[in-house]
């Protein structure tokens, strides 16, 4: 939503603004680009030119939606740590008219079905019980009875059908996911590397290291390799790196009010929450640069209709100008706003 902040800043200049602080734009080259001209590179090379109190990133937050209508307007002030991992096996091969037991494909294939079949721990942390205990109002009686039972003690008994949920699912548990798939060479030759790549999302307090250790703790085979690949430049390497995600940011007052004014505008009475990111963005090098960064891309998407990364992507229309209005609405609301030291 690049769109929303060129237009805000465009028809603040044409108003004659003189904003009571700085703002500064910065637009990089695709998203979440860290080695090229990316937010990694800027803040590394160019840290002067974004020194800021806070950063406001449009590609975090929305609003969530049920058949068209808002349920929440969600500012995210966290996000899971984005790592991949290839998982192979090899295998001297031969001719396919020979067949023998031991089958590289067929190995993978086991392999990839543990982990199909297994999960990682539900936790909950201070931003993730505070969306729940806000969203849970505007939930069916049914959702609602679950996300009671789950910010109790003991929500063991309750796990099985919210997470049936893959929203909730994401915010409470890391998960790990095969997205691509490589194997063989020939038709007519057994194959000699077969190859996974496995997408993980980690909760905060975990490391791309930590879940590869535990990968091979589920797959219990010597013969599947585990490996960490950086997302950016496609090196692959043995182990994976121990930094653990981006620390939750405390919200601020001045950017709520400015939000909730905003949102009043289209989502009058519409709880309010602070969320956690299931995918990753750009808010993580500015955050371990010392910024915090909120969470404010206020386009509506239903819940069960987030086709994000997909090849029917889309959002509504409507969303998308209401997303862009939004914007510029909440910047005019959060300049007159005290500033926050």
């Amino acid at each position: 939503m690049d769109t929303a902040l060129i237009s805000t800043f465009i028809r603040l200049k044409r108003e004659g603004c003189v904003p009571p602080r700085d703002l500064i734009l910065a637009l990089t080259p695709d998203e979440e680009n860290g080695t090229a001209n990316g937010v990694a590179w800027l803040v590394k090379n160019h840290r002067d030119l974004i020194d800021a109190e806070l950063v406001l990133n449009v590609d975090q937050g929305g609003v969530t939606t049920d058949k068209g209508k808002a349920t929440s307007v969600e500012v995210a002030a966290a996000e899971k740590l984005y790592a991949d991992f290839h998982l192979m096996v090899t295998n001297p091969g031969g001719h396919s008219s020979r067949p023998v037991p031991e089958n590289a494909i067929y190995r993978l294939a086991h392999a990839l079905l543990r982990i199909e079949n297994s999960s990682f721990p539900f936790e909950l942390n201070p931003v993730t019980k505070t969306f729940f205990g806000g969203i849970a109002p505007k939930e069916t009686p049914e959702r609602r009875g679950q996300i009671q039972a789950i910010l109790q003690p003991s929500p063991a008994a309750a796990l099985a059908a919210f997470s049936s949920d893959a929203r909730f699912n994401g915010l409470t548990h890391t998960t790990c996911i095969a997205t691509r798939l490589d194997a063989g060479h020939a038709n007519n030759a057994l194959p000699q590397r077969a190859l996974a790549l496995i997408n993980c999302r980690l909760l905060p307090g975990h490391s791309p290291e930590e879940i590869r250790q535990e990968l091979l703790q589920k797959l219990a085979d010597p013969n599947v390799a585990v490996r960490w690949m950086n997302s950016q430049t496609a090196v692959v390497m043995e182990k994976g790196p121990e930094d653990h995600a981006m620390t939750p940011a405390e919200p601020r007052k001045d950017v709520m009010v400015a939000i909730r004014s905003a949102a009043d505008s289209y989502w009058p009475g519409v709880p309010l929450v602070v969320t956690m990111e299931t995918g990753a963005s750009d808010s993580k090098y500015t955050a371990a640069a010392g910024i915090p960064g909120f969470g404010i891309g206020m386009i509506a998407i239903d819940h069960d209709d987030v086709r994000a990364h997909g090849k029917d992507e889309r959002i509504r229309v409507k969303a998308f100008h209401e997303a862009v209005e939004f914007n510029y609405r909440f910047v005019k609301a959060l300049l007159s706003q005290p500033r926050q030291d």
